[in-house]
């Protein structure tokens, strides 16, 4: 790899790690571009050579993510869920996230979880239960002492 090339990587890795930390506030692609020292026509064209998507559609799939794990470890509405993930409007939400996830968020939110949906239900429930109640011989930890 040139030094040229690993500038370019180092400067878009800068603009990429500013949308995972602020993704859920109003980016636009100008700032971004300003973060990698590019113009943003070639910022829109590198991003996407380097990371295989726009910066705007890399945006909504990480707030897409986010709201997945608000929709499976919550009962926040979606609407709410909408809102704290940085959408500003609910149909441009539900529409992105079934375009990107394959189900409303509401059909999401009824699926079992893949990664335990296999799992006997006592088992889960006894996994998934706060730490302080799990007890390595199954027996509760006194309180009080």
């Amino acid at each position: 790899m040139s030094a040229a090339e690993e500038d370019r990587n180092r400067r878009l890795l800068r603009a990429r790690d500013l949308v995972d930390r602020h993704s859920t506030e109003p980016l636009d692609v100008e700032a971004l571009a300003r973060v990698a020292h590019m113009s943003r026509a070639h910022f829109i064209r590198e991003f996407r050579t380097v990371f295989g998507e726009t910066p705007h559609r890399y945006l909504q799939r990480r707030r897409i993510e986010r709201a997945m794990t608000l929709l499976r470890t919550t009962d926040t509405p979606v609407t709410d869920v909408c809102m704290a993930v940085g959408f500003s409007s609910l149909g441009t939400f539900s529409r992105t996230f079934t375009e990107v996830v394959g189900l409303s968020p509401t059909e999401f939110r009824r699926q079992d979880d893949p990664a335990t949906a296999f799992v006997p239900t006592a088992f889960r429930m006894r996994w998934t239960r706060p730490a302080g109640e799990r007890a390595a011989d199954g027996v509760r930890p006194a309180r009080g002492r």
